[in-house]
Formats: C-alpha cells, structure tokens, sequence
C-alpha cells in the first residue's frame, strides 16, 4: 500500500503563488511518475504537470506559471504556482506511480485552490 499526503492549499489572490506538497509513503522501492492534476466544478479532470526521472511536461495553460520538482529522498513531489489566474481554481490530485511490493498507482485525497479576482 501507497498513500499519499497532500498540502499546501488555500485561497489567494490573482497573481499570487502557493506551494502544493505531495509525500508518498509506505512500500516504495522505485518511483517512475509522479504527476499533478485538477480538476474544475463541471469540468473532466486535467493534466496539469508531470515528471519522471528524465523530463517534465506542462499542460499549455501553466507553462511559464508553474514549476514541478522532486525530491527522491523525501519521496515527495511540488508543485510551484506563480501568477495564478481564477481559472486555476480547482481541486488538485497528485498522482504516483512505482513499484514497491507491486507496481502502483496512487492518487492524493485532493486540496483546493481557489483564486479569487
């Protein structure tokens, strides 16, 4: 079993920055994904920025914005926002896939981001 613990939500105001957090723990041995996605009220659940051991990708709407990193030791991947914009309000899922007793594929609980105009 992998679980997923993620912070750093909340409320701020258009072109401000928030942090998001997203540590994995339990039986990890390899960790080959690790991913951020949102999802809006009435809207599919979206890629927002994804990276492995060897690159990184951004949906269009973030790039320049927001930056993905990791740190391996920590298990934990970041999620960096700058200038957020109202339509970046959503609910954001961390995602992470390895191997461990078994392959994985984890998912967070979720935090909101709500950016007010």
């Amino acid at each position: 079993q992998v679980q997923l613990v993620e912070s750093g939500g909340g409320l701020v105001q258009a072109g401000g920055s928030l942090r998001l957090s997203c540590a994995a723990s339990g039986s990890i041995l390899i960790i080959n994904y690790m991913g951020w996605y949102r999802q809006a009220p009435g809207k599919q659940r979206e890629l927002v920025a994804a990276i492995t051991s060897d690159s990184t990708n951004y949906a269009d709407s973030v790039k320049g914005r927001f930056t993905i990193s990791r740190d391996n030791a920590k298990k934990t991947v970041y999620l960096q926002m700058n200038s957020l914009r109202p339509q970046d309000t959503a609910v954001y899922y961390c995602n992470v896939m390895g191997y461990g007793l078994g392959t994985f594929d984890s998912w967070g609980q979720g935090t909101q981001v709500t950016v007010s105009s």
